[in-house]
């Protein structure tokens, strides 16, 4: 079991390509939304979440670091989050920090919030502009039962990042691979 997690989007055409290959194979992933794309691209957020995809908080603005202080966590967990639960009218549970970085704040609002916060073992660099076969490879290597594979479905300037999920994909299906959200991932986890 292994869960495929898009991170910075929603995105007019980049989620687009990765929402009709997940269609394509019946894979439901996991969508850590920044509040600030969400805004800009509502409908592409409700069609993820209608299609029956998980999505997450990654901040209103993607700008938390280290010294961020709790006012300003507070601020960019909590505007994300309206707007996740105004636009798909279901409530977000995971929260994954950018770029994974973790202050005492930053844990403190989450739990507070009830987030369980989700980090990832398998990172395909995507938004490095890394070619198809670099990804595949990165993904296919690293790749066991239990992980959470990290791309981006929005990224500036041009990406390889839809390509590389379409030879992911059946790949890892041949060798055995059942998908999952994040979500879904966790409670298995927890009640092994």
């Amino acid at each position: 079991m292994i869960s495929l997690s898009f991170d910075d989007g929603p995105h007019p055409t980049e989620t687009a390509k990765i929402l009709s290959i997940l269609r394509k194979y019946s894979i439901k992933a996991t969508f850590f939304t920044v509040g600030k794309n969400a805004e800009l691209y509502p409908d592409i957020l409700r069609q993820i979440s209608d299609e029956g995809h998980e999505i997450g908080n990654h901040t209103f603005s993607h700008d938390l670091g280290k010294k961020s202080t709790l006012d300003t966590i507070k601020d960019e967990l909590k505007t994300n989050h309206e707007i996740i639960l105004k636009i798909c009218e279901n409530e977000p549970k995971l929260f994954r920090p950018p770029g994974g970085v973790l202050n005492q704040h930053t844990l403190k609002e989450a739990k507070e919030m009830g987030y369980k916060i989700v980090l990832w073992n398998v990172d395909t660099k995507d938004w490095m502009h890394r070619s198809a076969d670099e990804i595949t490879e990165t993904v296919l290597s690293d790749v066991k039962s239990g992980s959470i594979i990290l791309m981006h479905d929005y990224i500036s300037g041009n990406t390889n990042t839809a390509e590389a999920l379409e030879r992911i994909i059946p790949l890892l299906l041949k060798e055995g691979y059942c998908f999952l959200t994040v979500g879904q991932l966790i409670q298995c986890n927890e009640s092994l």
